[in-house]
């Protein structure tokens, strides 16, 4: 094969805004699409390159398929690279994001609709099921880490332990862990094996580190800083003129902190977002948040975007509120949660980027294999309680959608059950399993 000298600044732009409209299938499939892309057939980036970069957006908190494309934009391009490939791999999936939950805003009480998602949201009780199961299955290697994910899920579904405190929890536990047994925290598999070699890259094994990409202090207090001024300005700006309380206010700020909270990726957040924007906030209900998720779902780009959905839904409940009987109530409530779903968006993003353009010189400079810290593991592992507590509140809330008094949903229990035997035994396309709970969910309902 003939590489190019260089990679052309627009062809690279043509392929992150081609990979922003189809990266179906969650992170695996993300990551799995761009190191078919970009390493079995363009070679832009030799295996290890790309496995050693993986492995450091591995150990941030964030969506690590995201940060993987700006770290990989920025390494070629330099940080106009990793903004254009960031930015890309988010925006399509935001603008489908808003347009589908203006969509469900509008029309979610019409019949064929709530059709199609009384047939998606058992599919998403199995989806979440899976999620825990395929990390448990990554992680629990020990009786210590079971009793680690135990613990998290008594925390949460019994003593109500705010998210926050439980990775704190898990993270202190793990410390201790990595000192008295450090072969139990000690984290195997992974991405950081036996690198594969599929010939010549343009940036190789042994390709000297561009003088961009170069770890110098300066450039680390300037990125420190223009981050610093890019969270204050935005969060100064609604506290100013909305108050500190107001809804936009405080979605900036709860967003912030699930931003840092991402550890094991998307849905080790959700958790955390279900109990602020649903318990803590009441910005939607928890059939709502189902909803968002199934949505999310089955939109290209990062699962964590559903943060979209909550903000819209959250904003356009809000100008519901606000302009009741006023003049102009219809846009003034779509332009409230169009501004939602932007401020959970860019406070949800801007850590990420924050952690490639400052970190990833130092990662650059070492290139030495990166392992998960012992406090690290015990955060995945607790993640895997908190997520089985998550699938079961979305059960109740989908079995039992009017309470334990009312009645039970026969229909949708085995639609779960069928999901979930699909998923856990066949491995089936997460996608087609939701179609096809679609389709259930209407002939339930007499609408095929």
């Amino acid at each position: 094969m003939n590489l190019p000298a260089s990679i052309p600044f627009f062809t690279a732009l043509r392929f992150w805004l081609r990979l922003g409209f189809i990266s179906f299938g969650g992170p695996a499939g993300q990551i799995a699409l761009m190191h078919s892309e970009l390493v079995e057939k363009r070679r832009w980036i030799s295996e290890k390159r790309f496995l050693h970069a993986l492995n450091y957006c591995m150990l941030l908190p964030g969506p690590e398929a995201q940060q993987l494309a700006t770290y990989l934009g920025w390494l070629m391009h330099r940080s106009w690279g990793g903004i254009a490939a960031g930015v890309l791999f988010v925006l399509p999936s935001l603008l489908i994001l808003i347009a589908l939950s203006w969509l469900y805003m509008t029309f979610g009480q019409q019949p064929l609709v709530a059709g199609l998602f009384y047939g998606i949201k058992p599919a998403v009780c199995a989806i979440v099921l899976q999620a825990a199961w395929r990390i448990g299955g990554r992680t629990l290697h020990n009786r210590w880490l079971w009793g680690i994910a135990a613990l998290a899920f008594i925390a949460i579904f019994a003593l109500h332990v705010p998210f926050p405190a439980i990775v704190a929890g898990a993270a202190a536990l793990g410390w201790l862990g990595g000192r008295l047994q450090p072969e139990a925290f000690s984290t195997g598999g992974g991405h950081s094996g036996a690198a594969k070699s599929y010939g010549p890259a343009l940036i190789d094994d042994d390709t000297p580190t561009p003088e961009h990409a170069r770890f110098r202090w300066f450039r680390l207090i300037l990125i420190c800083g223009l981050g610093a001024v890019l969270w204050l300005l935005p969060m100064g700006l609604l506290v100013a003129f909305a108050g500190w309380t107001h809804f936009f206010s405080q979605t900036g700020w709860f967003f912030t902190k699930a931003a840092l909270l991402t550890f094991g990726g998307a849905y080790a957040v959700l958790p955390y977002v279900y109990q602020g924007a649903v318990l803590h906030y009441g910005w939607l209900s928890p059939s709502q948040m189902i909803d968002g998720l199934a949505l999310g779902e089955t939109t290209p780009g990062p699962l964590i975007m559903v943060v979209a959905f909550v903000g819209f839904v959250g904003g356009w409940n809000e100008g519901t509120q606000m302009a009741s009987g006023a003049f102009l109530s219809g846009p003034a409530i779509v332009f409230t949660a169009l501004v939602g779903a932007c401020l959970a968006t860019w406070f949800t993003f801007l850590p990420s980027f924050l952690f490639i353009f400052a970190g990833a010189p130092l990662v650059e400079s070492t290139r030495d294999a990166l392992h998960f810290t012992a406090p690290l593991t015990a955060i995945t592992a607790a993640v895997v309680g908190v997520i089985v507590n998550l699938a079961l509140f979305f059960a109740y809330h989908v079995l039992w959608p009017q309470g334990f008094d009312v009645g039970f949903e026969w229909p949708a229990a085995l639609i779960a059950l069928a999901a979930a035997v699909a998923l856990l035994r066949y491995k089936a396309n997460v996608m087609g399993v939701i179609g096809l709970c679609a389709l259930a969910g209407l002939l339930v309902k007499g609408l095929l």
